[in-house]
């Protein structure tokens, strides 16, 4: 019971935000809203202000923000106060789309702000270098600070793990500081035969008082870390598309769940505070995924949307609403066949244990 409370609370949170992301700039903009409704299906209770009906649904996954002259709106809003939404400015319509995504980054922000408060920030600094590894053999030492790995920027040791982990055998070129001086050395990982990943040889060993950061540092790598949450978010998805890692390993409402519930039994012993912590960067994690998929230029998403926009800027008039809307229905149709295999992935992995 405590894992979907749990998720439905952090689930929930997160798509209300995108929603009222809409739901705020189309406001700014003159849209008239029909209807902000948390949850899908039926209605369960509502109430009608200033012409917008705002309803709790039976379902609680998902929401809509309803915008006259919408999906068919115009015959439930002759009370919604504004313009229908293909009457507004072209910009103005472009910022309440991609409101929705950019709330779900700003929301990411504000908990990592949380987070980072509660438990620091695991620097890209060396503490040990494992004898006669790679990284030995490259000269690096306790107390160089990666700044870059193959010239991506990093803020974080779980990045460098990350890019190192997504690397494989081939060389790593890693620029460091020591003693305030840039330096580049070119690594060549190995291959730990009995974990069966490739490794340099670089422990982290953080202290406390390392992790602590305040001020505006605390809110420098609170940004940092949502870049990091995105950067791991479209590393994933280019491997996904790659085929690097099976499609089944894609998880819906029910794997993430299952997250959810496992990160919770996990930190449940350590206290109120960890399971706080942990919840708190599962949410992180969701809000990202949520705002970086809503961007992508695909039918029925946000970014699908957006690309009709600026094509209607570019054009100099839109393009027609029928054709627009039989595309992101098609849309609609492949993202419900893709949620019902995910589903089914989801359940089988934990019948299956």
């Amino acid at each position: 019971m405590a894992t979907v409370i749990l998720f439905l609370l952090i689930f929930g949170t997160i798509v209300i935000v995108h929603e009222f992301g809409h739901y705020l700039l189309g406001r700014v903009n003159g849209i008239g809203v029909v209807e902000f409704s948390v949850g899908m299906g039926p209605r369960i209770c509502s109430f009608t202000k200033k012409g917008t009906i705002y309803s709790l649904r039976l379902l609680p996954l998902g929401g809509s923000c309803m915008f006259l002259g919408e999906d068919g709106a115009d015959t439930q809003g002759e009370e919604a106060q504004g313009s229908a939404f293909h009457e507004a400015r072209a910009w103005g319509r472009i910022a309440t789309i991609a409101a929705g995504p950019i709330f779900n980054f700003i929301l990411a922000f504000f908990l990592s702000l949380i987070v980072i408060h509660f438990c620091g920030v695991n620097k890209p600094i060396i503490s040990e270098v494992v004898p006669d590894s790679p990284a030995q053999e490259a000269g690096l030492l306790p107390g160089d600070e990666i700044t870059r790995v193959n010239g991506s920027r990093v803020h974080f040791f779980g990045e460098v793990s990350l890019d190192f982990a997504l690397n494989g055998a081939k060389n790593v070129e890693i620029e460091y500081v020591r003693d305030g001086v840039k330096n580049t050395v070119l690594v060549t990982p190995r291959l730990d035969e009995e974990d069966g990943y490739y490794y340099i040889g670089i422990i982290r060993n953080a202290t406390k008082e390392d992790l602590e950061v305040s001020g505006l540092e605390l809110v420098r790598y609170s940004g940092h870390y949502v870049g990091y949450q995105l950067k791991l978010t479209y590393k994933s998805l280019l491997m996904l598309v790659r085929g690097e890692v099976p499609v089944t390993d894609l998880a819906g409402p029910v794997g993430m769940a299952k997250i959810v519930g496992d990160a919770y039994e996990s930190a449940k012993p350590l206290g109120f505070l960890t399971v706080l912590v942990r919840m708190l960067d599962l949410a992180i994690l969701l809000s990202v995924n949520i705002g970086f998929l809503n961007l992508m230029p695909l039918p029925a998403l946000d970014g699908g949307r957006l690309v009709f926009l600026f094509l209607e800027v570019l054009r100099g008039r839109p393009i027609s609403q029928e054709k627009e809307g039989m595309v992101h229905f098609a849309g609609f149709v492949a993202l419900m066949l893709l949620m019902v295999f995910v589903m089914y992935n989801d359940i089988m992995r934990i019948v299956s244990g």
